[in-house]
């Protein structure tokens, strides 16, 4: 990850970080105190933000899409589309592989055009969702629809073995998780 967000005294979303051979892939690169936090990190990993080949965003709210252009040559990909200076691809989420180890998958619930981003890596399979808030998260006051919210929830767990949730450190789902 290369900002771990929160939702109280302010708000950021948890930006997260993908290398896949020559992918290099930023999730939801929101709002944050101040860009370093997003940068910052990327250069110590050694990775410009011309570097970036790929940004996903999770959701259109703001504090998940509002640093998308400090990666200039990337292509940005949503719901239904992937953008890259002034092309708009149609494209449907479900199913999309960015690479052989990394897919998108619909997850509504929060808003209708959510998507998790699950990358296949040694550690197993790591979900970056917006389905949680944090790990505590039993619901989500912002949520359009709560039945689909839990629906996407259960089918992130029977994929990911690590969850990068939407405001908070990545966590290790047990059965304690709230589906």
């Amino acid at each position: 990850m290369l900002h771990v967000g929160y939702g109280n005294n302010g708000v950021a979303s948890t930006t997260g970080f993908i290398r896949d051979r020559d992918r290099l892939i930023v999730t939801d690169p929101g709002m944050v105190r101040d860009r370093s936090l997003i940068l910052g990190p990327l250069r110590q990993l050694g990775v410009a933000p011309g570097d970036v080949t790929d940004v996903v965003i999770s959701h259109h709210h703001p504090d998940h899409t509002l640093n998308a252009a400090l990666f200039p040559d990337a292509r940005v990909h949503d719901h239904w589309a992937i953008y890259q200076g002034d092309e708009w691809v149609w494209r449907d989420a479900e199913g999309y592989e960015l690479t052989s180890a990394v897919r998108l998958i619909r997850t509504p619930g929060h808003t209708a055009e959510d998507i998790t981003v699950l990358a296949g890596t040694v550690e197993g399979v790591i979900a970056y969702t917006h389905a949680w808030n944090d790990a505590g998260s039993t619901g989500d006051r912002h949520a359009q629809d709560m039945f689909a919210l839990h629906s996407s929830r259960s089918r992130v767990l029977a994929a990911a073995d690590v969850i990068v949730p939407g405001h908070g450190p990545r966590f290790v789902p047990d059965r304690r998780t709230p589906p």
